[in-house]
């Protein structure tokens, strides 16, 4: 993967830089792809986004939670203005883009030993130095992305179009998986709801573990706050312990026991108590699993972007959890 000639020139005019920056391909996320830049002795993460752009309400807010969370003891990689003093640039091209700080960052193991209470620690931090927020940044109620899921028919009209797929081969594949799913997710998702509004407060709402990585001291870091918005403490606790500690099979329940415990010890205001407590869980893996199906039956969609949804319609529906795994969470947590 090589970075368009054109993008370099660009950058290199917007944030003054001179000849010689080393541009290299960087992790990718569902919504971007990070390239490494090297200028001289300087490091930088430039950030290119694939679709829709954080307003600049977004960056402010994330920028000011940034900022406490850094106060808390939260390392938070560095965003950088161009010349204009832009956070967040347009191409002529039409690509987002934004800069950070590079910071060397190594995958932090789920089943290592002190990494639930890490997870538990951190979290407990940024929940502490969090501001209430009703609303979403823009002003709107909560996003229903965290509190509703998929209806029936939308997962039908997704599977029937599956014999439209360039690949129909691989569109069947996971469409069978899909299909044979259905049929429990109104037991799984009973008791998704949207939360108490009094109970909101700033949340990351992303913190898996593509986004929360080690430096090389160990220390953990957090990226990517693009989905920063209202949403309680228990319901973003309840999605952590799915994102770092369910294998597709089962919970490491002595995991999920030391993080809440240091969670709690550590001054954490939320509590996981009750089946309502994963509705951001459930509405934000099925959701998530709905819009990547509808980009591989895209057939518009870029090869690259029709590739990748179809990798991760495959691991979330390897990593959505079973009404049984639920309660057995409550069970050590209630």
């Amino acid at each position: 993967m090589t970075v368009d000639d054109g993008l370099i020139r660009y950058v290199r005019e917007a944030f003054g830089w001179p000849d010689g920056v080393v541009v290299a391909p960087g992790p990718r996320g569902a919504l971007g792809q990070i390239w490494r830049v090297e200028l001289g002795e300087g490091r930088f993460a430039l950030k290119e986004i694939f679709y829709e752009p954080p307003s600049e309400a977004l960056i402010e807010a994330e920028l000011a939670f940034a900022r406490r969370a850094v106060a808390a003891g939260v390392r938070v990689p560095a965003s950088h203005t161009d010349r204009e003093g832009r956070h967040l640039l347009t191409t002529p091209g039409g690509a987002w883009l934004r800069l950070f700080d590079w910071v060397d960052l190594r995958p932090v193991q789920p089943g290592a030993p002190d990494t639930p209470r890490d997870l538990g620690m951190l979290l407990a931090r940024l929940h502490r130095c969090a501001p209430a927020m009703a609303v979403e940044v823009g002003g709107e109620p909560p996003h229903d992305w965290y509190h509703r899921v998929p209806e029936l028919h939308e997962w039908a009209e997704v599977i029937g179009a599956t014999s439209a797929v360039p690949d129909g081969a691989s569109g069947a594949a996971w469409a069978g998986a899909l299909a044979d799913r259905l049929p429990t997710l109104p037991e799984l998702c009973a008791a998704v709801d949207p939360a108490d509004p009094g109970e909101l407060i700033g949340c990351h709402r992303d913190l898996h573990p593509d986004n929360v990585l080690a430096d090389p001291t160990g220390a953990l870091v957090v990226v990517d706050w693009d989905n920063l918005g209202p949403a309680t403490p228990g319901r973003e606790l309840g999605r952590i312990v799915f994102d770092w500690f369910f294998d597709g099979t089962a919970v490491d329940l002595d995991a999920v026991r030391e993080m809440h415990e240091t969670y709690r010890r550590a001054g954490g205001p939320g509590r996981l108590a009750r089946p309502a407590d994963f509705s951001m869980l459930l509405a934000s893996r099925l959701n998530f699993l709905l819009v990547q199906a509808r980009v591989a039956i895209d057939p518009a969609a870029e090869p690259r972007h029709r590739e990748w949804a179809e990798r991760e319609i495959e691991e979330t529906l390897l990593l959505t959890p079973a009404p049984r795994h639920l309660a057995d969470v409550l069970a050590v947590t209630a």
